[in-house]
This record gives structure tokens, C-alpha cells and sequence, in this order.
């Protein structure tokens, strides 16, 4: 690993707020400056201050290229990880993570722990890990350098292991399905699973939740993470002892970073919810958050909050009565009408811009709002939907109460 000067490492701490293509612009200025290594470590600041913010204000911690940084989890992520081992049943002694990376996971992870070992086949990786491991004080880590499947294979049994399998295929292009990631945990799930008694699988939000419950056969519970109703994460709790069939395996959508309650349903009981459907909106429009829409909880939602659903494809739903509590964003209606020319002008006859969304109606945002002739932004919500066999637009103001 490189080491940084002190007049780099100056140079950093002064400039890390600065414009990194500027920056490279200057580097004939300061000779003394190891001007590559600065830009790297400035660039992944700016990356981690927000996503990290524990690790960016540590000085000594050293930052690898982008793509590690892009890749790692954020530390709201990984919190919340910690808080899914924390919660399980079962010893807690030791932890083996598989897909090191950057650390983040692993560091996260290990205060649940006395002991964690992180590997990562990448020596860069491994030198970075152990610099900032001890730079944040992580003394129960150990760093090994290794194929992740070449160790498991030999590896000792520990409590927990942990598994972020490389979501992009050899040409860079992102992959969404669990045999298509590296490693392929489908083909490893026994082998993990003699190894240690519970597993934790991190896999990309893109992935289909249905199909990985097929894929794998030993899920005890599904976690569907958003932050800021932006899909982060789909992670999967494997057990050796558990036998639980897809349908009826308990799957948790949270929306991290909002006060929005957590979700809990299961397949089964979402086949079997009774939800009604709309004639008509009432007083309110609610739209579920990223995390509900991805695991598709649609008629369990609306049993659970007794609303009514605009359409089965439309994932919309209204009431008359308040819903103080709802998982999403909520809206109070002002009026709505069908897509002929004179109703849309009277709905619309004050609104120059408004924020508009469409579910379940044939057209994009982009051609709708060209058609509507509206701005971008403002206070006016519109939703282009469909209600019964009518294609119907519905003019809200989002709720503050």
C-alpha cells in the first residue's frame, strides 16, 4: 500500500472539498504533492462523506478507486444489517465475510461479533481494509486475502457468515439474477450453509424476490431496503434448520431514513388479503413507498391500512378517512377527470407546473407533460392512472398533517 506524505496528505485535507477535475488541472503547481494518489483520496471523500459519515471524518482512512466506493454499502445499510444479526436467534461469536470490498459490511457488521475475518481476493483491497480497520480501532477484524469460494471450502465453522456476491457480469453490464452474480450463491447455499448455521445474502434491489426464493431453499427471512424510498438492498437470511416453503417466508420492506413503519407480509397471505377496488377517488391518494412496490405487498396494504385500491395494476390506493401512519407518500385529492380536452382544462385551468406520476396508463411522463404543456415542480401533484376501465388524471396536494 502506498504510503501518503505529509505534504500529500496536507494537500488533501486543504483541497478535499475542491473540484477533482480542477484539481488535476494544477498538478504542476505542487510538485511535493503525489498529485494521482490526492485526487483519489479527495474523489473518495466527497463519495463517503455523505454515505459514510463515520468513516469521512476519520483523517487516517484511505479511499480505493471509485468503482469499491460506488459498490460499498452506505452506513445506513449497513446498520441496518447489524440490527438484522443483532435480532436473530443463535450464537454470535464469529463472522466471516466473504466479499470484503471496501469494509463497510464487515466493519458494520463485527461490532455484533467478538471476532470477524474479512476476505477479499483483491491485495489492494485487503491493504486498504487493514489500514482503515485500524484506523477506526477494529482490532477484532482479521484481513485474509483469498478467493472467497477457495476459502469457504476450507474454511473453519463459524456463527454467521456474510455474502455480497458481484452484481456486474465480465463486460461491466449489471446482472439480476442470483446464478448470474460472482459467486454464485445458488451453487454454493449448501456448502455455506455446512460452514455455518446462518447466512446473510446481500443482493442487488433489480433482482426478482419471487424467483430468489425459488433459487434458494433455505430462506428464513426477506429484507427489502430502501433509503429514502430508493431501493438499496434485497437481503436473504438463510438457516440450516429452516424448511419454510417460499410462499410462507416472512418478507420485511423498510424505508430507511423517513418514519414511515416497517412492512411484514408473506406470499401467501398476500394471495389471500381481501382488497376492494374503487369506483371513484375519495378525499385521499396514497402511494406505497419503494420498498412495498418492489416486494409487492399491493392487496396486503390494503387490508392492513382498509383502504381501497384504484385498480389491481394501478398500485394506487384511497380513502376518505385520514391515514396518519401510511408506508409512503400521501396526498389529498382536489379533483380528478377524464382525458377529454374540456375536463382537463377545467382541472387544470390555474396549474402552469406540476410534479407528475404515472401508474398503470399508456404514456410516459415525458409525453404526458408535453401534452399538458406543464412545468416541471411546484405544490400540484397529478397522478395519470386508470380506474375501473377508465383512464382518469387526479389532482392532488401532497398532506403535511
Amino acid at each position: 500500500m502506498q504510503a501518503i506524505s505529509e505534504e500529500t496528505r496536507h494537500f488533501i485535507n486543504e483541497h478535499r472539498t475542491d473540484d477533482v477535475r480542477m484539481l488535476a488541472l494544477q498538478a504542476a503547481k505542487y510538485p511535493e504533492v503525489d498529485m494521482s494518489l490526492a485526487l483519489i483520496q479527495i474523489s473518495g471523500w466527497q463519495t463517503l462523506k455523505d454515505k459514510v459519515p463515520t468513516w469521512a471524518a476519520c483523517e487516517k482512512i484511505l479511499y480505493p478507486q471509485h468503482l469499491s466506493l460506488e459498490q460499498c454499502s452506505s452506513e445506513t445499510t449497513a446498520q441496518y444489517k447489524t440490527g438484522v444479526v443483532s435480532h436473530t436467534e443463535g450464537e454470535r461469536e464469529t463472522l466471516t465475510d466473504l466479499t470484503g470490498g471496501f469494509g463497510v459490511d464487515c466493519a458494520f457488521l463485527s461490532s455484533a461479533f467478538h471476532r470477524a475475518i474479512y476476505v477479499e481476493r483483491q491485495q489492494t483491497l485487503c491493504e486498504v481494509a487493514r489500514h482503515n480497520f485500524s484506523a477506526l480501532a477494529l482490532s477484532s477484524i482479521e484481513v485474509c486475502h483469498a478467493n472467497s469460494v477457495e476459502y469457504l471450502k476450507q474454511m473453519p465453522s463459524v456463527d454467521w457468515i456474510f455474502i455480497d456476491p458481484a452484481r456486474r457480469d465480465g463486460s461491466g453490464g449489471k446482472v439480476i439474477a442470483i446464478s448470474d452474480c460472482e459467486p454464485d450463491v445458488s451453487a454454493l447455499e449448501e456448502l455455506l450453509l455446512a460452514k455455518s448455521r446462518q447466512v446473510l445474502v446481500k443482493l442487488s434491489p433489480m433482482l426478482d424476490l419471487v424467483q430468489a426464493l425459488h433459487d434458494l431453499h433455505h430462506v428464513s427471512e426477506a429484507h427489502i431496503v430502501a433509503v429514502a424510498n430508493e431501493c438499496k438492498e434485497l437481503l436473504l437470511v438463510l438457516n440450516k434448520d429452516c424448511d419454510i416453503q417460499p410462499e410462507d417466508v416472512p418478507v420485511h420492506c423498510v424505508n430507511l431514513g423517513t418514519d414511515q413503519p416497517p412492512l411484514t407480509f408473506t406470499r401467501q397471505a398476500e394471495r389471500e388479503a381481501q382488497c376492494s377496488y374503487a369506483d371513484a377517488p375519495g378525499t385521499y391518494l396514497y402511494e406505497p413507498n419503494a420498498a412495498i412496490l418492489k416486494a409487492g405487498a399491493f392487496r396486503t396494504l390494503a387490508y392492513i391500512y382498509n383502504m381501497v385500491k384504484l385498480h389491481p395494476n394501478s398500485h394506487l390506493y384511497t380513502s376518505d378517512a385520514w391515514i396518519a401512519d401510511f408506508p409512503g407518500r400521501a396526498f389529498r385529492i382536489e379533483g380528478w377527470c377524464g382525458f377529454g380536452k374540456k375536463e382537463i382544462k377545467d382541472l387544470l385551468a390555474d396549474v402552469k407546473q406540476a410534479n407528475l406520476t404515472v401508474r398503470n396508463f399508456p404514456a410516459t411522463v415525458h409525453d404526458l407533460r408535453k401534452r399538458l404543456k406543464l412545468a416541471e415542480g411546484g405544490t400540484t401533484y397529478l397522478f395519470a392512472t386508470t380506474i375501473g376501465q377508465q383512464k382518469m388524471l387526479i389532482r392532488c396536494r401532497k398532506c403535511t398533517d
